[in-house]
């Protein structure tokens, strides 16, 4: 059975598992080497804490470049699912090609811009004049590789509704163990210090985008990228966008998020608490990763069957996919609240910075057993097109919930308002988005079924 004709008939158990596992382990090894940075520079003597905010304050830099590869690889890998499954491979092709040149122009402008304008931006995310020189050692570099991360990572999302979600595992554990492997040796052996953690991570990227550029041009992809559908057309790049907003609007708020929360956090608890903010980060990623690999599975899955209205199929995949996500969330809190404190030791010994991330982080992701379906529905709703929906459970979590929360409650409450506003926004966010998806779903499939992807038993018999 060919990957196409996969995607509309096999089991969906067992689909899921052959396209998602790939991606979670794909992104977890990917997070993983995010973090041995983090590791490695907490660990530089003398300076690790103070240079690991500097690292936590380029995070919305960070994002934004992550924001504009999945505006592209998002709206593009949707956009290749459902030409597949209306069997248009001429249409799935000119998004491949018009994708690759706005990967192009794009980094090249986020280049530019983020050169010339670090450290204005860093003193406005909530850099202190300790922690601003490090934060411009790591996230220049960044910036001059920034072509390849648009690559590496807008790409690979084609790669798997191309069919191939094992080549696209392979692509991201090539560069995860590139730059793991690079970290230590250019921070601590050519002493290059927090600009080699960045070093490392260009250099891996710039190997898997090879890798990527091959296997679309002479590799085994179903689809090429061909000269003649590069130039760009303007329902085709407007397509992408209009799939691709919703994540790319995720991310932004994420963005937009982080430099409220470092301002706050500057404000009533300093560097300390930056420092601390960043390792949470760090270790939630290490939970909530693993769910944005399950959605990458289910994208082509659910994108592919809605195409063909095979929509008891796409019912299945779904609640598959908030029942799995689900288990890993409520796994991670367990380990959360029971290993705080030797979680945080991995990255710095500092007693006071061990204190202040483990009080935090037990407030701040106190919800987090209920976000795992909230992700799923959100995915969901872009997979199928429904930008607007998707856009707004995507803002209504980190931006219309979170950033008035981040605003006002640590007036009263001090730091630990700061940890009080994700919980609070993230339990707000998840009975707002099941009561959009319950109604929704019925609207969409026009049954009164429709609200029973996650309860209705039929359905996962089929």
């Amino acid at each position: 059975m060919d990957s196409q004709r996969r995607l509309g008939e096999m089991n969906i158990g067992k689909l899921i598992l052959e396209f998602s596992v790939p991606a979670i382990i794909g992104m977890m090894v990917n997070t993983l080497y995010n973090i041995i940075d983090r590791i490695f520079i907490g660990h530089i003597e003398g300076i690790g804490k103070i240079a690991m905010a500097g690292v936590g304050i380029t995070m919305p830099l960070m994002t934004i470049i992550l924001a504009f590869g999945m505006l592209i690889g998002i709206g593009t890998a949707t956009k290749i699912s459902i030409k597949l499954g209306q069997n248009d491979k001429e249409g799935a092709e000119k998004h491949l090609g018009n994708a690759f040149t706005l990967i192009i122009i794009i980094s090249i402008l986020l280049t530019i811009f983020g050169i010339l304008f670090t450290n204005p931006l860093l003193k406005m995310f909530g850099a202190s004049d300790s922690t601003i020189v490090y934060g411009e050692q790591f996230i220049q570099v960044i910036f001059i590789g920034c072509i390849f991360n648009m690559i590496s990572f807008g790409l690979n999302h084609s790669i798997r509704s191309d069919g191939s979600p094992k080549i696209a595992m392979a692509s991201m554990l090539i560069s995860a163990i590139i730059n793991i492997i690079l970290d230590p040796i250019f921070i601590f052996g050519f002493g290059l210090g927090v600009r080699g953690g960045a070093l490392g991570t260009v250099v891996a990227q710039i190997v898997s985008s090879i890798w990527i550029l091959y296997y679309f041009t002479k590799g085994s992809s179903i689809l090429k990228i061909r000269k003649k559908n590069l130039k760009l057309d303007k329902e085709v790049v407007l397509s992408i966008f209009a799939i691709g907003i919703s994540p790319f609007s995720m991310q932004l708020a994420q963005s937009a998020v982080q430099i409220a929360s470092n301002n706050s956090l500057q404000v009533y608890g300093g560097d300390l608490a930056v420092s601390a903010m960043t390792i949470i980060n760090s270790l939630a990623m290490i939970f909530l990763m693993p769910i944005f690999g399950l959605n990458q599975g289910l994208q082509p899955i659910i994108g592919y069957n809605f195409g063909a209205k095979k929509y008891g199929r796409v019912k299945q995949a779904v609640k598959y996919g908030i029942i799995t996500a689900t288990i890993i969330v409520v796994t991670g809190f367990i380990v959360i609240e029971v290993f705080s404190e030797k979680l945080v030791m991995i990255f710095n010994s500092d007693p006071s910075l061990i204190d202040a991330t483990s009080h935090g982080m037990k407030i701040f992701l106190s919800m987090l057993p209920l976000i795992g379906g909230q992700i799923i529905v959100t995915n969901y709703f872009q997979s199928i097109g429904r930008v607007k929906i998707s856009m707004f459970l995507s803002l209504l979590r980190q931006v219309i919930i979170l950033i008035p929360l981040l605003l006002i409650i640590p007036i009263f409450e001090g730091l630990n308002g700061v940890w009080m506003a994700g919980a609070m926004s993230d339990f707000l966010s998840v009975i707002i988005t099941f009561i959009v998806f319950v109604r929704t779903s019925k609207e969409i499939f026009g049954d009164k079924e429709g609200k029973d992807i996650i309860l209705d038993k039929a359905y996962s018999k089929k």
